[in-house]
């Protein structure tokens, strides 16, 4: 159980600048609930998304960004923890926090939250970067080093 509990996945290096993050507004839609009005549980990564899109923007990795460099950035591995339910039209906030990883990846956390900061998910997404022909780019492209290299400056706020 103590890994349910956990509010970061991935780990934090010293000498490493810290994780940037956005929080996105939110509220629970009809269409996002079962017939009692809770959010059912496969809506949440939805949620995740987006944070997740959010969080491109504001870096320099939107979808646009990775389509202009002609790379892609599937999720390879997604990771929900249920602490307690959102339910309709109750509203919440996405948090996503992208951490730092010197790959050709992205390691991005998530909380939701209620009103008064009341956690309601956690979880975290694996991205790696690839080319249009889907192999993996054994070193960061561009496009990656462009944002990392804004990131360390302090120039993404």
């Amino acid at each position: 159980m103590a890994r349910r509990r956990k509010m970061t996945y991935f780990p934090r290096n010293s000498g490493d600048p810290p994780p940037l993050s956005v929080a996105v507004p939110a509220r629970v839609r009809f269409s996002e609930t079962d017939p009692m009005g809770i959010v059912w549980f496969g809506r949440y990564p939805a949620y995740f998304e987006m944070g997740s899109e959010e969080l491109g923007r504001k870096c320099g990795l939107s979808y646009h960004d990775f389509y202009e460099a002609r790379l892609r950035a599937p999720i390879v591995e997604c990771h929900v923890d249920y602490h307690r339910p959102l339910h309709l039209g109750e509203e919440f906030t996405i948090r996503a926090t992208m951490v730092w990883n010197e790959g050709s990846r992205m390691d991005t956390e998530y909380q939701l939250l209620k009103q008064g900061d009341i956690v309601a998910t956690t979880g975290y997404t694996v991205q790696l970067i690839v080319d249009l022909e889907g192999q993996v780019c054994m070193t960061s492209p561009p496009l990656l080093e462009a944002c990392r290299h804004r990131w360390r400056e302090g120039r993404i706020v």
